[in-house]
C-alpha cells in the first residue's frame, strides 16, 4: 500500500513542522511547528485540530507517566501544562551555547528523553545527543552534530539510532544499560538525491521508518540497513512521523514550508497507508 492524504487542518501550513508523537491517553497526535513557534494538537476521533503558541522556538514534547509534558525549549527541558498553557524551566544543558536549540527528542522504554541540540544558524557543528533521565539529571552522550534528528530505538532495546541530518547520515549505537551507549557506528547514509535523513521511527517488525528532508518521501529500512521500500509524496521536506491510532496502524507524516514558494502541500499534515503496525512511544517517567 503506498497511498496517502492529507489531513484536513483548515488551510493551516507548518513553517517546520516537527517533533511528531502519540498520545494514547489522549486519541490525539501533538506536533510541533518549531519555528512558528507553537505546539500542535489532531484529536484523531474528531479531526480537530488545536495550536498553541509558544514563547520561544519548540523542539518536542514527551508525555509524562503523571500528566502533562516535558517540553524541549530553546531555554532547555521544562515542564509543560496546557490549557492554559503553564511552563516551568528545568534546566539549560547548553547555558555557555544561547545560539543552540532543542531539535528532536524522545522517550525511551525505560522512561528517560533522548534529543539533540544544534545551532540555530547552521553555521556550527555545535550540536549534541543528551539523555535526560527519571531523575532529572541530564547527560551529554554524543557531540559534534550539525543537525541532529531522531532518535528511534529498536524493539528489543539494544540500539538507538540518531541521525545528522545535516551529513546525510543515520548512526546507531548499541545500547550498554538503560544510561549508557557503546561507540557510534554509521548505519545508513543518504545519496544526494535522496535528501536528507530527519525524523525516525520503529514499527512492530522493527523496520526503521525515516522522513526524507529534500528527498518528498518516507521510506522503511530492514534491521540490517537495507532499504524495504519508499513512498512518495508531494512535500519536499518531509520532517517526522508517527503511528497513530488506537492498533497503531495509522501512519502520520509531518512537513516543513520553510524557504519554499507557498503550496497547498508543503508544511502539510499526511496520513500514509504503511501497511504495517508501529510501536507505542515512551512517556517520561520522571
Amino acid at each position: 500500500m503506498t497511498g496517502w492524504r492529507i489531513v484536513p487542518r483548515g488551510g493551516q501550513r507548518d513553517t517546520l513542522g516537527e517533533g511528531t508523537v502519540w498520545s494514547a491517553r489522549e486519541g490525539a497526535l501533538y506536533w510541533v511547528d518549531i519555528l512558528a513557534p507553537a505546539l500542535n494538537r489532531l484529536v484523531l476521533a474528531t479531526g480537530n485540530v488545536t495550536r498553541w503558541p509558544m514563547p520561544e522556538p519548540l523542539g518536542w514534547v514527551v508525555e509524562r507517566t503523571g500528566g502533562g509534558f516535558i517540553a524541549g525549549l530553546q531555554s532547555g527541558f521544562a515542564e509543560l501544562d496546557l490549557d492554559p498553557v503553564r511552563i516551568r524551566p528545568i534546566a539549560d544543558p547548553e547555558p555557555h551555547l544561547p545560539g543552540n536549540r532543542m531539535n528532536d527528542g524522545k522517550a525511551d522504554a525505560h522512561g528517560a528523553i533522548w534529543c539533540g541540540t544544534m545551532d540555530m544558524a547552521e553555521a556550527a557543528d555545535t550540536g549534541a545527543l543528551y539523555r535526560f533521565g527519571p531523575d532529572r539529571q541530564i547527560g551529554r552522550a554524543d557531540s559534534g552534530y550539525g543537525v541532529p534528528n531522531g532518535p528511534a530505538f529498536s524493539t528489543d532495546g539494544r540500539w538507538l539510532y540518531h541521525s545528522d541530518t545535516a551529513r546525510r547520515t543515520v548512526f546507531r549505537f548499541p545500547r550498554l544499560d538503560a544510561a549508557r551507549l557503546g561507540a557510534r557506528e554509521t548505519f545508513i547514509t543518504f545519496a544526494e538525491e535522496d535528501g536528507h535523513p530527519d525524523g525516525m521511527t520503529v514499527d512492530a517488525q522493527d523496520h526503521l521508518w525515516i522522513a526524507h528532508w529534500g528527498g518528498s518521501r518516507v521510506s522503511r529500512f530492514r534491521p540490517d540497513g537495507t532499504l524495504d521500500r519508499a513512498i512518495a509524496l508531494p512535500a519536499r521536506q518531509i520532517t517526522n512521523l508517527a503511528f497513530c491510532g488506537d492498533a497503531l496502524d495509522r501512519l502520520i507524516v509531518s512537513s516543513a514550508a520553510i524557504g519554499l514558494p507557498d503550496s497547498d502541500v508543503d508544511g502539510a499534515l499526511f496520513e500514509v497507508d504503511a501497511g504495517v503496525r508501529g510501536c507505542a512511544p515512551g512517556l517520561f517517567a520522571g
